[in-house]
């Protein structure tokens, strides 16, 4: 793969931009092809993010963020069955209490969670770019937290009011 020079950015910590400059052509953004596949398979089972991000609908976006939200929750107790979970298990009380025992499966559906992350996303009008750039933002403010000792008792959003867009 071809070296790409990147943006670097100074905010408590150097964060280099996940948008490389110049890129060759021809050259693909690989979380842009996947949202592209999720696009394609998410039309296939009714929902078009297309259609969504062209004429957002909050009540369409509502009921496919719902629908996706159930889905991705099965996913994550699926993932969770990959480890011996259960306090009152023999697994458990012999000493392997969160042992993952199922690496290959866990693999799975954490493909599986990415499926959904990716509609989700695509629910509420995000393509690959806005999810790299809200990303690098919210990036920034958790470094900043874990360098000034992050808190949950003191937690507020306020350092999330400005994440847009």
């Amino acid at each position: 793969m071809p070296e790409q020079s990147l943006d670097k950015k100074q905010i408590g910590h150097e964060v280099e931009s996940l948008h490389p400059q110049g890129s060759a052509p021809g050259q693909t953004n690989p979380l842009q092809e996947l949202f592209d596949r999720q696009a394609e398979l998410n039309k296939r089972t009714g929902f078009d993010p297309h259609a969504l991000r062209e004429n957002f609908d909050p009540q369409v976006a509502g009921v496919w963020l719902n629908n996706y939200l159930a889905a991705m929750s099965s996913e994550i107790e699926e993932l969770r069955d990959c480890t011996f979970w259960k306090h009152w298990c023999k697994e458990a009380k012999n000493g392997k209490r969160f042992y993952l025992h199922n690496l290959q499966n866990a693999r799975v559906e954490v493909i599986d969670m990415l499926f959904f992350w990716m509609s989700l996303a695509q629910c509420v009008g995000l393509d690959a770019d806005d999810v790299v750039r809200l990303y690098e933002q919210k990036l920034k403010i958790n470094h900043t937290r874990q360098d000034t000792d992050y808190s949950m008792t003191n937690k507020t959003e306020d350092d999330n009011k400005n994440v847009s867009l």
